[in-house]
C-alpha cells in the first residue's frame, strides 16, 4: 500500500483550514485517513502550523511520500531537515505574540480608574427653561482676566453716552 502524507481541507469556502493527514494514496481528498499529524490554517496571520513532530518522523521513516506543500510545511517546522539529516532543525516557523492575560488588562483599567478621576459620575441635565430662553436675555460672558468691578465700570460706562443723549433730547 502507498501511504501519502498530505493536507485534508476543512473549514468554510473562503477560510480553509486543513489537517496534515497520513492516508492510503487511493484514497479522496478528504477521505478516511490512517492517522492525522497535525493542522494548518493559512488564512491566519502568521500562519497556523501544528505538527507532532514524532508522528511525522514516524512516518516519513517508514517511507510515507509528503506532497509537495506538506513537504513545504515540513521544512518550516524543521521535521523534514531532521528527517534528512540537514542542517536547520530549528525551522522557520513564526508565532504569534502571547496574548495578554485579560486579568491583568482588568488590573491595569481598574487601577488607572482609580488613579485620576476623570471627572463627575454623573452629567447634569439641561433644564428645558433654559433651552427656551432667546439669546438676549443671557447676560454677556465676562473673560476670566477681569473682575466684577472693572466689568461693572464698563457697563456704566456704555449706559453713560445713552443716557446723555436722553438727557439732551429732553433739555431741547
Amino acid at each position: 500500500m502507498a501511504v501519502k502524507i498530505r493536507l485534508k481541507r476543512l473549514g468554510k469556502v473562503r477560510v480553509p483550514q486543513y489537517r496534515i493527514v497520513v492516508v492510503d494514496s487511493r484514497k479522496k481528498r478528504d477521505g478516511r485517513v490512517i492517522e492525522e499529524i497535525g493542522k494548518y490554517h493559512p488564512k491566519e496571520d502568521p500562519s497556523y502550523i501544528d505538527v507532532v513532530s514524532d508522528r511525522a518522523q514516524y512516518w516519513l521513516g517508514v517511507g510515507a511520500q509528503p506532497t509537495e506543500a506538506v513537504e513545504a510545511i515540513l521544512k518550516v517546522t524543521g521535521d523534514w531537515q531532521t528527517y534528512k539529516g540537514l542542517p536547520g532543525t530549528e525551522g522557520t516557523l513564526k508565532t504569534k505574540a502571547a496574548k495578554r492575560d485579560k486579568l491583568d488588562i482588568f488590573n491595569e483599567a481598574l487601577a488607572e480608574a482609580h488613579s485620576s478621576p476623570k471627572g463627575d459620575a454623573v452629567t447634569k441635565k439641561a433644564s428645558k427653561k433654559a433651552d427656551e430662553k432667546p439669546a438676549e436675555d443671557k447676560p454677556a460672558e465676562v473673560p476670566a482676566d477681569e473682575t466684577p468691578a472693572v466689568a461693572a465700570e464698563q457697563a456704566e460706562a456704555a449706559e453713560t453716552p445713552a443716557a446723555d443723549a436722553e438727557a439732551e433730547k429732553t433739555e431741547a
